[in-house]
């Protein structure tokens, strides 16, 4: 097979705009749990709940900003909207962390739940579009895809590694309403170098509406044509595929809440040198994770293209079921972890740097070549549309996961993530088994 090198300046464009985003969410995410408990002092069952609503909410929006992008707007102004809404709502959280906290758990629905609503909408139409235009620069068939999103989701991480640093810093140690402003300053500084390039380095594809109607010559408009048995059993994949999806993200995403709590609880974060002690804050373990990705990511770009040129690459599914047994060996070590904790002892934070690893590498396998799934089995003009349908499965796992968050205190520590073991495990195997019918679905797409 032959591989074209390198790839389009538009792919660098798309991962800038990603990286300005993705700090802002992952700021504002790495202060969300702590703003709730330590500031708003609610509970932990209701701020995992708020929690997960948040996040799922976040990731079904794509759905109405993939729609209208394909229907009326295109990617490019949805893409400038949503950062543009994005960066006030950021702003707007940021206002409220700066007044009385009794004021705003008092009137939660006037204060805080309107300032997450707006960054809501705003990474809906971000999300759904910026995804499908890194598609826009490749065929089809082209073996560069499931590199190009590995690539991109660096970007993705890039910003999502500063963010917890930056941000945390600030929320942690300035105050919180500190850390939400960084975030959207940055969101803005993205929105503004996306409009400066765009039209320079991006297809024509994305500045007009994939799926809008067409005109006949005579005025007449056109009806829209059926997709065919092969278009339905391509998006019929997207669909399954998304399902396994629900098991991995609402696992993956304990990283904000439990996960989170358990850094901040249970583990011992002092580090002495020669004298010299200092407590590395709870925001930055949330830093783990993009940093791997920032360094794996290249290797697993690269190995990505060298099987594919040696016709060694494996297939989506399979991809995914490593992705899903990585996630369930990580839980393996948070288990064994969490058995440690007894009579007020803290955890080496060693022990939780390695679960970030080994979920670092699942995700490499599953979620840039999830991106890439579905821009190459989507219908072209329901491209957006079928992105939406993606990341509302991470809704319904940010749901999930987040409810399940809320049990962190009610049950053993062991118990809580004895099951994230088996959960992940189990949609492993079970995909497994699929691969094969999966696959003969694809028709022909790797």
């Amino acid at each position: 097979m032959q591989v074209k090198e390198g790839h389009p300046k538009g792919l660098y464009l798309c991962f800038s705009v990603e990286m300005w985003e993705r700090f802002s969410f992952y700021g504002m995410r790495a202060l969300l749990i702590l703003f709730m408990t330590k500031y708003l002092l609610l509970n932990t069952e209701k701020a995992g709940q708020i929690y997960g609503w948040y996040l799922g909410l976040v990731y079904l929006s794509p759905l109405i900003g993939g729609y209208v992008s394909d229907r009326y707007w295109g990617q490019n102004k949805s893409i400038i909207f949503g950062g543009i809404v994005m960066a006030l709502g950021q702003a707007f959280l940021a206002a409220v962390s700066f007044m009385n906290p009794e004021a705003v758990t008092g009137n939660m629905w006037l204060t805080y739940y309107p300032s997450l609503l707006v960054i809501i909408i705003g990474c809906g139409f971000i999300k759904a579009n910026i995804s499908t235009a890194v598609g826009t620069l490749y065929e089809k068939n082209d073996p560069r895809r499931d590199s190009a999103y590995t690539i991109f989701y660096m970007g993705i991480n890039l910003g999502a590694f500063f963010a917890p640093l930056v941000c945390g810093t600030l929320g942690e140690k300035l105050g919180w309403g500190y850390g939400f402003a960084s975030s959207a300053v940055l969101m803005a500084i993205g929105v503004i170098n996306y409009m400066m390039w765009n039209k320079k380095l991006l297809p024509a594809a994305v500045f007009k509406p994939a799926g809008a109607k067409k005109c006949n010559a005579d005025g007449t408009v056109c009806k829209d044509e059926p997709l065919t048995a092969e278009e339905k059993q391509r998006v019929a994949v997207i669909f399954i595929m998304a399902f396994f999806v629900i098991f991995f993200w609402s696992a993956f995403e304990q990283a904000g809440s439990s996960l989170t709590l358990f850094a901040d609880r249970s583990t011992d974060r002092v580090i002495n040198i020669f004298g010299w002690s200092w407590e590395i804050p709870t925001t930055y373990f949330q830093s783990l994770n993009p940093l791997f990705i920032f360094v794996l990511a290249p290797m697993f770009s690269k190995l990505w293209v060298w099987m594919a040129r040696r016709n060694l690459e494996p297939t989506t599914p399979h991809k995914f079921v490593w992705g899903l047994a990585l996630l369930s060996a990580g839980f393996v070590v948070m288990t064994y972890t969490a058995s440690l904790v007894s009579g007020g002892n803290k955890v080496n934070m060693i022990l939780l740097v390695l679960v970030y690893l080994i979920h670092t590498l699942g995700e490499l396998c599953l979620s840039p070549v999830g991106l890439s799934m579905v821009t190459k089995l989507s219908p072209a003009k329901f491209g957006s549309l079928m992105m939406g349908v993606w990341f509302g499965a991470t809704f319904v796992a940010n749901f999930t996961g987040g409810w399940y968050a809320g049990k962190y205190d009610s049950m053993s520590i062991t118990s809580f993530f004895g099951i994230l073991v088996i959960s992940s495990g189990a949609a492993a195997v079970l995909l497994l088994f699929l691969a094969k019918p999966i696959k003969k679905w694809m028709h022909g797409i790797h």
